[in-house]
């Protein structure tokens, strides 16, 4: 996740291209002759270059390069290369050339089209091309053996593994800790007590207690849409009952809108604002100014200076509040490859390369988020050690699920956008009930 980070979708992304391959000039042969001069004879090794096309929003300046900087995910894929003797060739989201469309959007037309091998998908993506059969079952790998049980839970679809992240995403919410202290808060762990809260803050002055934005405040919806659904030891009966619509969607989610109806009646989040803000750059400054004392956010931005990484001020990222208490939020983005792509077996060596073990070490530790393997941990910076702690215990909500025929990230996402724009509450579970309905096949007017 990475986050879906929504404005992870539409990052504006330098393009860069792909050189080709030189065309090696034909054989000389000698005049009447059977034998040829082994110095004119072609590398079979170059001749049969193994090449893999990976689509992702990220750059990467140069394939070709020897002893570059590279991020986390180039690191691995440098592993993937050394190891199996490929080249593994990006072809990178690029805003300005797509115009309009998302990330999503062009991610899906390329799977759909067999444009590349693998793919970094976003969880409503990885859904919508599981259910179309377009990814390669990945739990034959032998770097899926290790994986976390969230990680198959959230990217199965149809009884296969789809997609397999890097990194698993927790969102929690960003607190001021001096703030709270300042004026004796504990930290909340009810919706009632972050209620609480806010009052106060706001009583004292704070014009703003909740810094927002478009894209992100469906996560206090999931923390108390689905606290007992993950928490309660009957998940799967309950996912059941919702894909069978025994069990309505709306029902889970009308308190966590219900709540953020309160949040805007109150005046704890300037919605106006919120609706047209993009994720941290509108409550950023306000935060670290502390004129704000929350914001939401992911696992990652505790440890970029360009988001939160350095404060002036003691913060700890915790849980959203819930009727479990505090509930960490957490999406998945994942690798995919497709099941009709060009280069598929080299695709999947490759990918298995990149989240075995010992690539995750280094992706974990490069970029000091949680693992997906079970096998890897690595220590977070103080303030996360909150939210940390919950994840370890297993408490936590996922807020993508493959396993669900209802997408449940992005159109949670739009939906919140509908209310911070003047739609009713029950205008907005009638959207859910709609959803539902047609992934049922039923026809919404009966």
């Amino acid at each position: 996740m990475y986050p879906k980070t929504r404005s992870t979708m539409t990052k504006r992304i330098s393009k860069w291209s792909i050189g080709c391959l030189a065309i090696l000039t034909a054989l000389t042969l000698a005049s009447c002759g059977t034998s040829q001069d082994p110095k004119n004879l072609i590398s079979r090794e170059k001749e049969e270059e193994q090449l893999v096309n990976l689509f992702s929003p990220m750059e990467k300046t140069d394939p070709n390069a020897e002893n570059v900087a590279r991020n986390a995910l180039d690191l691995t894929v440098a592993m993937a290369e050394d190891a199996l003797g490929v080249t593994v060739a990006y072809k990178t989201y690029t805003a300005e050339n797509y115009q309009d469309k998302t990330y999503d959007e062009v991610s899906l037309d390329r799977a759909r089209n067999n444009m590349d091998d693998i793919y970094l998908l976003n969880p409503d993506t990885i859904l919508l091309l599981g259910e179309e059969e377009r990814l390669m079952d990945l739990s034959g790998l032998d770097s899926a053996q290790n994986l976390r049980d969230i990680i198959r839970t959230a990217n199965t679809v149809n009884g296969k593994l789809v997609a397999i992240p890097q990194e698993v995403v927790a969102y929690g919410l960003f607190v001021n800790k001096d703030m709270f202290d300042q004026y004796d808060l504990s930290l909340p762990q009810t919706p009632e007590e972050f209620l609480e809260c806010c009052r106060i803050f706001k009583e004292n002055g704070i014009e703003t207690p909740v810094g927002a934005n478009r894209w992100w405040l469906e996560t206090f919806v999931f923390a108390q849409a689905y606290a007992d659904l993950y928490n309660a030891g009957n998940t799967e009966a309950e996912i059941a009952a919702l894909n069978s619509g025994e069990a309505k969607y709306s029902d889970y989610m009308r308190p966590g809108f219900e709540f953020l109806q309160t949040l805007i009646d109150r005046g704890y989040i300037d919605k106006e604002k919120a609706s047209v803000s993009e994720a941290i750059e509108g409550e950023r400054a306000d935060f670290l100014a502390q004129k704000t004392p929350i914001v939401m956010a992911y696992w990652g931005a505790a440890n970029t200076e360009t988001a939160y990484g350095k404060t002036d001020f003691e913060m700890q990222v915790i849980g959203f509040p819930s009727s479990r208490g505090q509930m960490p939020v957490m999406p998945m983005t994942g690798f995919a490859v497709g099941v009709e792509a060009e280069h598929r077996e080299d695709a999947a060596r490759v990918l298995d390369v990149m989240v075995s073990d010992k690539a995750l070490k280094t992706y974990a530790e490069t970029n000091r988020v949680i693992s997906p393997s079970k096998n890897v941990s690595v220590d977070c910076a103080p303030s996360l050690k909150p939210l940390n702690d919950r994840i370890e215990e297993g408490i936590y909500v996922l807020g993508s699920n493959a396993g669900m025929t209802v997408e449940q990230w992005g159109n949670t996402c739009l939906i919140v956008r509908k209310l911070l724009n003047g739609s009713t509450v029950e205008q907005c579970m009638e959207e859910f009930d709609g959803l539902q309905a047609k992934a049922l096949g039923q026809n919404v007017a009966s």
